[in-house]
């Protein structure tokens, strides 16, 4: 986890477009393939043609009914098909941005639990706007993540 002060989003960014760029260069022993999760739920969106219809089903249904059909189109399972390329190379990272942007009808636990399988080849790094104290993540430095069950156990740990 790469933990952020939210109130820095757009520094956290920049610093990490700069490091996806020095990876293009080559000037780091790595590749890093950064998958945004909100350019994933667009593109999962665009691909079942509803994107332009989201608007007009918020006001037409409400907000909680619209993330509820969206939870059944942008499954983690759709997010970890979309986020996956071929072939992973030896010394690839992938880099998850966009956490706090899909929340809340995505939540960054769902994804992980789901990438384990695909992604087992390469280290995963999220960029997460909030706290990680080892045991329990806080989206936006705030209070623990509603819907998370108690005693979940991650195998992350802070990058700084």
């Amino acid at each position: 986890m790469l933990c952020y002060d939210p109130r820095l989003e757009l520094e956290a960014r920049e610093l990490l477009a700069r490091v996806v760029r020095e990876a293009e260069s080559g000037a780091l022993p790595c590749r890093v393939v950064e998958r945004n999760l909100y350019d994933v739920f667009l593109a999962i969106c665009e691909e079942r043609r509803i994107l332009d219809k989201i608007p007009q089903q918020e006001a037409k249904r409400g907000t909680d009914a619209l993330l509820a059909q969206l939870a059944k189109v942008a499954t983690p399972e759709a997010f970890v098909r979309a986020m996956d390329y071929q072939p992973h190379q030896p010394g690839d990272v992938l880099l998850i941005t966009g956490v706090g942007e899909v929340y809340p009808f995505m939540r960054v636990h769902n994804v992980l639990d789901n990438l384990q399988h695909v992604f087992h080849d390469m280290p995963l790094v999220v960029a997460y706007p909030g706290r990680f104290d080892g045991q329990s993540l806080r989206l936006f430095s705030g209070a623990r993540a509603p819907g998370l069950p108690d005693g979940s156990y991650y195998r992350a740990f802070n990058l700084v």
